[in-house]
């Protein structure tokens, strides 16, 4: 586990993918516990410690994930996220070059259980909830291309499901479109950086959390890194 920053009340981690944040049906061991243990240990902490989920990403994504160390911070944490006042930027690898090099993607999208997938209408209908995302492309190579996402609202699946939408399913997401699996069974897509005004102290906390130690995730960050 890598820690991005910490201080008494949050603590933003670098998930990896195949990591859970929360406990779920499949009984394996969840993030949240990997972090309270390490609270527990590094500042000998008797009894349970106390650490709230804020937010989630899915299990295939790796980035930064921001806990709560105070029931304090989550409280003030929950409405933040609530309001959209926690800006997350994401970055993500696809295979075809998007239609624009830029643009503003609104779509409404309905969730179904039994399958966990999200699917995209083009047109309100009931139940269905609006869904809206920045991109822009940043770099690029002979077979890939490396988009900077930053979501304005915070639906499931939302960047993997509206990507797909536009013709660039994330690499490596079999739910949503891509035509081969990534080897250790991630998805292309990380949360890059989070940026937010602190809950407790009232100071800009911005994390950038680094690629995955993968080759691809390497060679495209250099790239974006030499223009």
């Amino acid at each position: 586990m890598q820690v991005l920053y910490e201080d008494n009340h949050i603590i933003v981690v670098n998930k990896a993918s195949g990591e859970i944040v929360q406990a779920d049906k499949t009984g394996d061991k969840p993030l949240s516990e990997i972090v309270k243990e390490y609270i527990k240990e590094t500042y000998a902490k008797p009894g349970n410690v106390f650490l709230g989920v804020a937010h989630r990403l899915d299990r295939p994504v790796s980035g930064a994930v921001v806990f709560a160390r105070t029931s304090k911070a989550l409280t003030r944490l929950n409405d933040m996220f609530r309001q959209g006042k926690v800006h997350k930027t994401y970055w993500a690898i696809v295979r075809n070059r998007p239609p624009k090099n830029a643009d503003l993607l609104t779509h409404y999208l309905t969730s179904v259980e039994k399958n966990n997938k999200t699917y995209v209408c083009p047109i309100p209908k009931d139940g269905a909830k609006e869904a809206k995302l920045e991109y822009r492309l940043i770099a690029s190579s002979d077979r890939y291309h490396l988009l900077e996402v930053n979501l304005l609202t915070g639906r499931k699946h939302q960047i993997r499901a509206q990507l797909a939408a536009i013709g660039c399913p994330i690499k490596g997401d079999l739910k949503y479109g891509d035509t081969r699996s990534n080897p250790d069974g991630s998805i292309s897509l990380m949360a890059r950086r989070i940026q937010f005004i602190h809950p407790v102290s009232n100071k800009p906390i911005d994390i950038t959390a680094p690629v995955p130690d993968d080759t691809l995730w390497h060679a495209v960050a250099q790239s974006k890194a030499n223009e």
